[in-house]
Parts: structure tokens; sequence; C-alpha cells
């Protein structure tokens, strides 16, 4: 009868450390972690797409816009730069790396804006099929991309404000002290300022 009722007793200590340690947040950092993880990947994806369309409009562009070069130039020297500078999800809680990653997809960004707007000089590139679908290809992947960076700020916050609230703060200072807050993206230079529209 002892010996059942140490078993009875041990058996119900396993449980309520089980449940205490499920209900005590100890998943919850890792968890935010690669949510945050998984929408930078997104980002990522979303930029590749871009960077993967670039060189089709670049080529139907210079059909029709030869006197264009400073302007093509300028995309295609963005588009390197942009591919170029890589950042991984260990990364991520550096600063700096995420700007030189957000500025040179900035640089790209503007000079596909000139690109555009070179378009608007030439009535047949307006109106050939596949500039068109590029160009929308291109307007949509914009939207994703903005939809993807706007989740992995969201993630980011969740994920940040994990380590500094209780009761996940306890594991974040004891088994998670390695784990720093991830950086976000910032608006761009400019950003709050509307376009100006000239006819």
């Amino acid at each position: 009868m002892a010996l059942n009722f140490s078993r009875l007793r041990a058996a119900f200590a396993a449980l309520a450390l089980g449940l205490s340690v499920a209900g005590c947040g100890y998943n919850t950092i890792p968890t935010a972690e690669e949510n945050a993880k998984a929408k930078w990947a997104d980002v990522q994806n979303q930029y590749q797409r871009r960077a993967d369309l670039i060189p089709n409009l670049v080529a139907t562009v210079q059909g029709y816009a030869k006197q264009e070069k400073d302007v093509l130039t300028s995309v295609i020297e963005a588009r390197s730069k942009a591919t170029s500078v890589k950042i991984d999800a260990s990364q991520l809680t550096d600063p700096e790396k995420v700007k030189q990653f957000q500025d040179a997809q900035n640089q790209l960004s503007g000079a596909l804006g000139r690109l555009i707007a070179v378009s608007e000089a030439y009535p047949d590139l307006k109106s050939n099929q596949n500039f068109l679908a590029l160009q929308s290809q291109l307007e949509g992947t914009e939207n994703r991309i903005a939809v993807a960076r706007r989740d992995y700020v969201s993630a980011v916050r969740d994920y940040n404000l994990t380590l500094s609230t209780f009761p996940s703060i306890i594991w974040a200072k004891t088994i998670f002290s390695g784990n720093k807050p991830m950086a976000t993206f910032t608006a761009a230079e400019g950003a709050d300022k509307p376009p100006q529209v000239k006819f």
C-alpha cells in the first residue's frame, strides 16, 4: 500500500511539473523567435522575386528606350547591390546590418521608380503587353513586399515583447539569456512626403 501511494505521489508530482512547465511560458520565446525568422524569410523571398523580375523589365524597356541608358544602368547597379547585401536570420539582432539591407533595397525601389517614370515618355512601350505584364508583376511584388515587411515587423514586435514581459522575461534572463531583441524596418527617408505628380 505504501508503495502504491509513493508511485501515485511521484506520478502526481510529474504531472504537476509537466503542467507548470507547459503553462509557464518556456516555449513562448523560441516560438516567437521562429515566427519572426519565418516572416523574415518571407521578406527575403519577396525581394528576391522582385530582383528576378528586373532583368526582364530592363530588357523590355531597353528595346524601346535606347537613349535612357543612365536610368537602365542605375536599375542594374541597384539590383546588383541589393542582391549582394545579404542578411540571414542570425543577423536580425544587428540594427546596422538590417539598415544596410534596407538601404540597398530602398535604392533599388528608387531606381525602379525612375525606370517606370521613363516609360511615360514612350507611348509604344506603355502599350506593349510584355511591359504591362512586367509592370503589373512588379506592382504586385511591391505590394507583397509591403505585406511581408508588415508581418515581419509585427512578429519582431511580439518577439521583442516576449523577451521583456512577465512571465517569459524569467526565461529570457536565465535559459534564453543569449537571445537579443531583433531589429525592425524603419521608414525610408522622405516616405512621410507624398509623391508629386506633374503634368
